[in-house]
């Protein structure tokens, strides 16, 4: 079970500051990309407090760079539209949607969240959707911050989850997230499969890693995992995660720092990985006010990718959600930074079908993120 954006902690919006540039000449964003806000902060305040007093910028730290390399032979094999489908697993399904509104079941929890994809009326009667334990209310947008009410009575802030084999805590935050993103399962099936029928131990890289449940998949299908989120918080929770899915002394390096100045330190080093899964924000900020804004900097952060990749590596995976593009152009990036590899890319969305109540009711499919794959054959 994902991701999504600007999750607590690990991914901290830009807002409105001067942007950092990844490369020595920062490309245009195109027009599909979507416009920059104000900070939470400031545009929480009222308009004569922010005129009396602005707070002053964050100091930007240079990120290493490089120039974007010439990749020459023929481009990969694809496949598309590919459309990667949950219906479930673990403590989570997908109960019912509509009216820009989700209802899910998170183990013993019933909750109902914002949905912008869903676009029409929920099938199930106004009754259920009212008995739930949990509500999230406030901004509505991906990244906008709120409060969660919870109608039948108080909640801790987290509780138990498993998925895959794997425990870890689910936890209401102010981001609307619950600390996990069931739509990536498909990926994660995928990655423990991989790594448990491997004629070799693997080596995985999990950059915008957050609360740490594929690592976890990955450790425990046998995997050496390196996870990297700019969220210190974000690698506690991971930790606790670790601690609570008994994998103490599983070869897992937590490391808080920001994914581009690592990846590229990478690089230099000539260190490698069979498998390596990025999920970046659209916004966010790295440990020392690094900005990432991924229509500037996903091309970069791939072929630096590309190069980590070891020779004998078995996948590349991205995902990206709430950005108004389409697949497409992450499927033509992936393949132009796989050019001469060989391999196929594979690329569409991911999405969740509904399961009604009893979690076998099969319903509507429920998009949630854009995706595009590499693998060798």
């Amino acid at each position: 079970m994902k991701k999504k954006d600007s999750r607590p902690g690990s991914k901290v919006r830009a807002g409105s500051e001067k942007k950092q540039a990844y490369s020595a000449k920062s490309p245009r964003r195109p027009e599909t990309a979507p416009k920059k806000r104000e900070p939470d902060a400031v545009r929480s305040a009222p308009k004569a407090a922010a005129k009396e007093k602005v707070a002053a910028p964050l100091p930007v730290e240079q990120v290493p760079t490089r120039a974007l390399k010439t990749r020459i032979g023929d481009l990969p094999t694809e496949q598309v539209p590919i459309i990667l489908e949950s219906s479930g697993a673990g403590d989570f399904h997908l109960i019912d949607s509509g009216n820009g509104l989700k209802l899910e079941q998170y183990g013993d929890y019933r909750i109902v969240r914002p949905e912008a994809q869903a676009l029409w009326r929920p099938t199930l009667p106004e009754r259920v959707w009212q008995n739930v334990d949990a509500v999230f209310t406030g901004d509505t947008d991906e990244d906008g911050m709120g409060r969660w009410r919870f109608p039948k009575a108080a909640l801790g802030e987290t509780w138990p989850l498993s998925l895959l084999g794997v425990d870890f805590l689910g936890r209401f935050t102010a981001f609307r997230h619950v600390g996990v993103f069931p739509e990536q399962i498909v990926h994660w099936e995928w990655l423990k499969n991989t790594i448990e029928t491997a004629d070799r131990p693997l080596k995985v890289l999990n950059l915008f890693g957050y609360t740490g449940v594929a690592s976890l998949v990955a450790a425990a299908a046998g995997a050496e995992v390196t996870h990297v989120d700019a969220s210190k918080k974000a690698i506690g929770w991971a930790k606790e995660n670790q601690a609570l899915a008994r994998l103490e002394e599983a070869p897992i390096r937590w490391i808080c720092e920001d994914a581009m100045k690592f990846i590229l330190r990478e690089e230099r080093r000539g260190n490698t990985y069979d498998i390596i899964l990025t999920d970046p924000p659209k916004f966010g900020r790295g440990t020392h006010g690094e900005v990432w804004e991924l229509f500037d900097h996903l091309p970069l952060m791939l072929d630096v990718c590309r190069d980590i990749l070891s020779p004998k590596a078995v996948g590349l995976v991205l995902t990206a959600y709430s950005i108004r593009a389409s697949f497409y152009s992450m499927h033509e990036l992936m393949r132009e930074t796989m050019r001469g590899a060989g391999g196929v890319v594979a690329s569409g969305e991911l999405v969740i079908r509904e399961a009604g109540l009893d979690g076998k009711t099969h319903g509507r499919a429920l998009s949630t993120s854009l995706f595009s794959r590499w693998v060798p054959k």
